[in-house]
């Protein structure tokens, strides 16, 4: 059905929707006839590490679901969110490590992980199609950002090999909340930007598996050029009270500034505003 354009009349707003998505590190600058297998290994490690998390059903029956080649997005109830957080990630690191022991002469696959909630419409009549809107957009601007790219290349390459990225407004809603099984103190406060687009947002940084100088000295990519500014219309962080991490980080307390207000314990759609 053809509808209005924007702002000119009121719609319902889609359901909330938990938004994974996953990229291989390196994946452009392997032979292209080993794309293929590469990306039905992930596939097939990222379901993997979803069972193992106990989210069989949902993986079998996402929201919607779209293959990037190097990876893939995901469109899952918001009620799994915590169970993103922790323990998929390090179950996936668990996996990429069992596959990397069976595959000694190879480099190991490394993936980077972003995670994002909004409300993102879905096709009822194309079962795992749809889920396109700026929450899914601003997934994979987290996931190309150049902080967690820095994270995963820093690290040693046969001891991490999971790093993830999570939103301000999942790090809020989810983990400082106390939904998740992880503690704040388990992420490290970053700003992500991507080269050449128009995007800046606050975002959380954390390793399943740390190592190598973990976490750098620099985790805010502007910190590279004393001249960057915020573009106009970012909106300037509000003075924050340091607190100390697990390793040695100092990681800001922050301002929650708006937020789904999920029901965690209710429907997939059950989300109020």
């Amino acid at each position: 059905m053809e509808q209005s354009p924007p702002f000119e009349q009121s719609r319902p707003l889609p359901p909330y929707r938990a938004v994974l998505a996953v990229d291989a590190k390196g994946f452009t600058d392997l032979p292209g006839c080993t794309h293929e297998n590469i990306s039905r290994t992930i596939h097939r490690l990222v379901g993997e590490a979803m069972r193992d998390a106990g989210l069989d059903a949902e993986w079998s029956s996402p929201d919607f679901y779209g293959p990037t080649g190097d990876g893939l997005a995901v469109g899952l109830p918001t009620r799994v969110l915590p169970y993103l957080v922790h323990p998929f990630p390090a179950k996936l690191q668990d996996r990429l490590d069992d596959h990397r022991r069976r595959h000694l002469g190879e480099e190991p696959l490394r993936l980077r992980v972003s995670l994002h909630v909004g409300p993102l419409p879905t096709d009822s009549a194309a079962v795992g199609q749809g889920g396109n809107g700026t929450a899914r957009n601003e997934t994979h601007r987290l996931l190309d950002s150049g902080v967690v790219k820095s994270a995963l290349m820093d690290a040693k390459p046969r001891i991490t090999l999971v790093a993830m990225i999570v939103s301000d407004r999942v790090f809020h809603d989810v983990i400082s909340a106390g939904y998740s099984g992880l503690h704040p103190d388990h992420f490290v406060d970053v700003e992500a930007r991507v080269e050449g687009k128009a995007f800046v947002q606050r975002a959380w940084l954390h390793l399943p598996t740390p190592s190598g100088a973990w976490p750098a000295e620099r985790t805010n990519e502007a910190d590279a050029d004393p001249e960057s500014h915020d573009p106009v219309g970012v909106e300037s962080r509000s003075p924050q009270q340091p607190t100390s991490t697990n390793y040695g980080q100092m990681v800001g307390g922050g301002t929650v500034h708006g937020g789904m207000h999920q029901s965690f314990g209710g429907s997939p759609g059950g989300s109020r505003l």
